[in-house]
């Protein structure tokens, strides 16, 4: 499984992003609520203490799909880990298109992470490697059993998916909020000497 540690870093930003949104939900719920009423099939947009209810629950559920990823990379688990990577793709691609007032996608349970090209990107190469470790993986066996096979037991792997979540985590909120504030931000205008 050449993609391992992609999906390593896949499933963990599940765990993170999931508790992250069952600790704040409001965010997300917020951002959930601005997309809900266009769509045509909802006669009133939902309370936000609904909202707060769903998003907890789904982040709950979120969590819990990337732990059991992590510890059992199976074909099953990563089959649901790509499902979950092309879900956010099109919720993020939907949040993009329709533009307004949307300002997070409330991926970290923050205000601090709106919707860019990158998280898009971030998605497809994520739930890609997912496709792939589902294809590729025994439907038996642990993560332990994973890195047996690796150099050095699998240590350096696992230090490089960690720091390739970091960096995800970073570049899907920090820096999206960066870009964020940069394109809303105004040049001065130049005096002339």
């Amino acid at each position: 499984m050449e993609l391992i540690g992609l999906f390593l870093i896949a499933a963990g930003l599940l765990v993170v992003a999931g508790i992250a949104k069952a600790v704040r939900p409001g965010d997300t719920a917020r951002a959930m609520g601005a997309l809900l009423p266009s769509l045509p099939s909802l006669p009133s947009p939902p309370s936000l203490r609904l909202l707060r209810y769903v998003v907890r629950v789904g982040a709950l559920t979120e969590a819990a799909l990337g732990a059991a990823a992590l510890v059992f990379p199976r074909p099953a688990t990563a089959t649901l880990v790509a499902a979950s990577y092309f879900g956010f793709f099109g919720v993020v691609a939907y949040a993009r298109r329709r533009g307004g007032p949307i300002a997070t996608c409330g991926c970290f349970g923050r205000p601090d992470t709106p919707p860019t090209a990158l998280h898009l990107v971030i998605d497809i190469v994520l739930a890609l490697a997912a496709v792939a470790v589902s294809a590729g993986a025994p439907s038996r066996g642990t993560l332990v059993t994973q890195l047996v096979h690796q150099p050095w037991a699998g240590l350096p792997l696992l230090f490089v998916s960690v720091v390739g979540l970091w960096l995800t985590a970073l570049a899907l909120s920090a820096l999206a909020a960066l870009t964020s504030a940069r394109r809303q931000a105004r040049p001065l205008p130049v005096r002339p000497s």
